[in-house]
């Protein structure tokens, strides 16, 4: 009994430790931009293309508009729309770069004392919720921590493959609205002929960059894409994988079978009922 008692109070010693330990040391550790600093110089990489892709369709759309007539006006549209979800992209970046340390707090500096003191009242009180809920709270606090620095890394190899196109797309679109710009402009310095002018050489330039932006329509919603899926949908679909996967580590059914199995083999030996059974046969 004595012996039960100390390696109760044993346990309870160390989950007090690696609860003030979390609470005082840790969590000021993990929450600072240092301990992140890979991540997020990752994401400002990321908030940079996303920045560039916003300000090149915006141009594109805007450069358009200068183009005598309605031809244009369906591919402006459009890429004023792609303009608008790409901020979007660009919120949840930001959003991204503030969880990454805001997640490491919340399980360090909470989550993590908190289950240290379900334990600890487990421990002496025995009460078997306690312990369902530390362990809950283990799992949560895991793939809290995981999750986001997870999804950058696996970001970063999705984007990597793609970036050489995204900035070609970047700089094919900033390329045509400077041509169309350049003719109205050209155009807009003569004022005797402006109106005539203006028309002849805006709509000769836009008959050669209307083709070129249809283009770089497809390359934009490419973009936006592949934006998306490393932004939006990666991180979502790692901090669910970690909860799967740390959930079946702590709920592993082998020593639920092996206690049934130990019972019954503890039955048959006693009550001899596997003897008799057999004498039956």
């Amino acid at each position: 009994m004595k012996e039960i008692d100390v390696k109760r109070a044993v346990a309870a010693a160390l989950l007090l430790v690696a609860g003030l330990l979390s609470f005082f040391v840790v969590a000021g550790i993990t929450s600072s931009t240092d301990f992140h600093a890979e991540s997020i110089a990752a994401l400002e990489e990321k908030q940079t293309t996303a920045m560039g892709l916003t300000a090149a369709s915006a141009a594109a759309s805007t450069a358009l508009t200068l183009i005598p007539g309605d031809a244009a006006n369906p591919i402006a549209e459009k890429l004023a729309d792609l303009s608008a979800s790409f901020l979007v992209v660009l919120c949840a970046i930001l959003l991204e770069k503030y969880l990454l340390t805001m997640t490491c707090y919340v399980a360090f500096q909470w989550l993590i004392p908190i289950l240290c003191g379900l334990g600890i009242a487990y421990l002496f009180l025995g009460w078997t919720g306690l312990k369902v809920l530390a362990v809950k709270l283990a799992i949560l606090s895991l793939a809290l921590v995981a999750a986001i620095p997870t999804s950058v890394k696996v970001s970063a190899m999705i984007e990597d493959t793609y970036q050489a196109s995204i900035e070609a797309t970047i700089e094919n679109a900033q390329n045509a609205a400077s041509e169309v710009e350049e003719a109205a402009g050209e155009e807009g310095a003569d004022e005797e002929g402006f109106l005539s002018g203006l028309l002849d050489k805006v709509t000769g330039a836009a008959s050669a960059v209307t083709d070129k932006l249809g283009d770089l329509v497809n390359g934009f919603m490419e973009a936006l894409a592949v934006m998306l899926v490393t932004t939006c949908l990666i991180p979502i679909l790692v901090f669910v994988f970690f909860l799967w996967l740390v959930k079946l580590l702590f709920s592993v059914e082998l020593p639920v079978s092996f206690k049934g199995t130990w019972q019954g083999v503890r039955h048959t030996v006693f009550t001899g009922s596997g003897h008799k059974n057999g004498g039956g046969q």
